[in-house]
């Protein structure tokens, strides 16, 4: 018994340690580093809340964590408008296993394939030289090339929807396929028809999935700082290129704290108000 105890302490220690290692110290510091003040050539300790008040009075600081959300709801929306009508046809449609299973890993395969390469990629296909490019010039659209498809907001959310839809199929895929058949035969029985039996019977049920798929997508989004270096442009930038730029070239770490805190509770709250949705979901439905 002792010895099954101590087991069981070992295997419950390993990630408590780990978190707290890797995680909420981090945390701390930056916490800590955000109360500091900025003094050139580096910064000092201090305790003061001149940072956090930068953030409320300087516009441009707002200004980004409002672009910020913008694209990372638009992500989210985009993915769902791609990945529901997918998952929906995989877990109703397709009645081969196997043919499923090569679809859905068609959808997972690219998380193992390089961030890099697959933001890269939608830049080469946006480009001046691009695909899209040399088809409009091909079929007499567009007699040179342009870049209105590369360097704004646009082509942040075409890529960064690629990017993260794993994330919304895997979650929604899970929610419809846990959806009993009977009572989709029940809802036909009835009378009802298929598009009745999808936003009566199936959306409800699937809500869950779609909360934390939207969730997934919209805080991977918000923290995501390679994309919008590599496709955004200056209309692009997000609130993490700030505070990479605040930790590197201004070599202000605690304004870039104070900024990486906000973006942490914010996020923090998406996640507890997307858990809260989610609970009065189901008991809703029970």
């Amino acid at each position: 018994m002792t010895r099954d105890r101590a087991l069981r302490s070992v295997v419950l220690a390993t990630p408590l340690v780990w978190a707290v290692a890797f995680m909420f110290v981090p945390y701390l510091i930056i916490f800590t580093y955000s109360f500091w003040l900025k003094q050139y050539p580096t910064f000092v300790p201090a305790f003061q809340f001149g940072n956090y008040l930068q953030l409320l009075v300087d516009p441009q600081y707002y200004q980004v964590l409002l672009r910020t959300a913008k694209i990372a709801i638009l992500v989210a929306l985009s993915a769902l408008a791609i990945a529901y009508p997918f998952a929906y046809y995989l877990v109703f449609k397709v009645t081969s296993a196997r043919l499923r299973l090569t679809l859905y890993m068609a959808v997972i395969a690219p998380l193992w394939v390089s961030y890099l390469l697959r933001a890269y990629i939608w830049k080469t296909i946006l480009g001046s030289e691009g695909v899209i490019n040399s088809f409009l010039v091909w079929i007499g659209i567009l007699d040179t090339p342009t870049d209105i498809f590369l360097y704004n907001q646009f082509s942040m959310v075409v890529t960064l929807t690629y990017i993260f839809i794993p994330f919304m199929v895997m979650p929604i895929y899970t929610a419809l396929e846990k959806i009993p058949r009977n009572l989709i035969e029940a809802s036909k029985d009835l009378g009802v028809g298929p598009f009745g039996t999808l936003f009566k019977v199936i959306w409800p049920l699937s809500l869950p999935g779609v909360f934390a798929g939207m969730t997934f997508a919209f805080c991977l989004t918000f923290g995501d700082f390679v994309a919008p270096f590599l496709v955004g442009g200056p209309d692009g930038v997000m609130v993490a290129n700030v505070i990479t730029s605040q930790y590197g070239a201004a070599l202000n770490w605690p304004l870039g704290s104070a900024l990486a805190i906000v973006m942490l509770i914010i996020v923090l709250g998406i996640i507890e108000l997307s858990d809260r949705f989610e609970r009065s979901g189901r008991i809703n439905l029970a």
